[in-house]
Parts: C-alpha cells; structure tokens; sequence
C-alpha cells in the first residue's frame, strides 16, 4: 500500500512540475519558431526576387529583393537577441549558484 501511495504522490509531483515548466518551454519555442520563419521568409522572397530577374521582371524582382533584405534583417536580430538571452540566462545561473553555495 505504501508503494501505491508513493507511486501516487510522485506522479502528482511530476505533474505539477511539468505544468509549471511548460510556460517557460512555450516561450522559447516561440521565439524558435518566430526565428525559423523570418529565415524562411528571406528565402523565399529571396527566390521570388531570383524569378523576377529571370523572367526580366523588375518590379518582381525589387519587392522580393525587399522582401528578403527585411526577413533576413529580422531573423538576425532575433538571431542575436536570442543569444544574448541565453547569455544572460547562464550568467544569471552561474552567478546565482555560486552565492548559493557560499552562503551554506
């Protein structure tokens, strides 16, 4: 019986723990699939901006050009703030850990 019971209380526990963590899981992959799609936005109109030229379509050619200069401008930055987060992420970890123990 008390294997049930304790059976029962960690799989509570798990899955109090796992709802608590989703949130901040939900976010990062957020900001991953906002970063996928301004690089597959810049490829994209990085070959609409190709097919412009090859069919002599200027107009075509000028707005996917513009269109690939943006999305690859947008993807850098979340490129970079990305890493910067996760920068700041392990430095409030590595920090935070060591005072941690000292205090002990």
């Amino acid at each position: 019986m008390k294997t049930i019971t304790r059976l029962n209380l960690l799989a509570v526990t798990a899955g109090v723990a796992l709802t608590a963590l989703a949130p901040i899981s939900a976010m990062a992959d957020s900001t991953q699939k906002n970063k996928n799609l301004w690089r597959n936005l810049a490829i994209g109109s990085g070959v609409v901006a190709a097919h412009g030229l090859i069919k002599h379509n200027g107009t075509e050619a000028l707005i996917g050009a513009a269109g690939a200069a943006y999305s690859a401008n947008r993807y850098e930055n979340d490129r970079h703030h990305q890493s910067q987060a996760s920068a700041r992420r392990a430095r409030y970890y590595r920090t935070h850990r060591y005072h941690h123990r000292r205090a002990r």
